[in-house]
């Protein structure tokens, strides 16, 4: 079972959860973007801009389009299993950066370390996104990236 498969809080409220715990911890200038597919919350910490991206099912897909069975689902049907996948991934960003945000509050890690593969750079990518090809790379090569040697 996924994590809120069967939440009813709408993905409007979770914006706004979003917003109001990284504002208990000193976040500012919040914003979020949607598009096909993909959907994407900002913030500033302490000058530093880190960006989470979020993939959005696409409602084409037949996990939404079909029943378990195979029938094929109505448009009805498929809108509201399709809204319901957004509401559940929208409440899992929601309890990443909450729990997140507790373990830096309770000095487990610092806000830097838990976000710092979200950390945006000028480019308009984040260090995660740079550097997870890099890691893999080094993996098969055996050899590390020259940034972390």
């Amino acid at each position: 079972m996924r994590y809120a498969e069967k939440t009813s809080v709408n993905v409007g409220k979770t914006k706004q959860d979003i917003e109001k715990v990284l504002n208990k911890y000193g976040t500012t200038d919040f914003a979020y973007m949607s598009g096909v597919g993909n959907a994407m919350v900002g913030f500033i910490f302490k000058g530093i801009t880190y960006k989470l991206s979020l993939f959005l099912p696409d409602p084409a897909s037949t996990e939404f389009t079909h029943t378990s069975q195979g029938r094929e689902r109505k448009t009805e049907a498929i809108m509201k299993s399709w809204e319901q996948a957004c509401r559940s991934r929208w409440r899992a960003l929601y309890l990443l950066i909450k729990a997140t945000l507790e373990a830096v509050e309770i000095g487990v890690v610092t806000f830097e370390e838990a976000f710092m593969s979200h950390t945006l750079l000028p480019d308009g990518s984040t260090i995660g996104q740079k550097m997870v090809p890099m890691l893999e790379a080094a993996v098969k090569k055996g050899v590390l990236p020259k940034l972390l040697t």
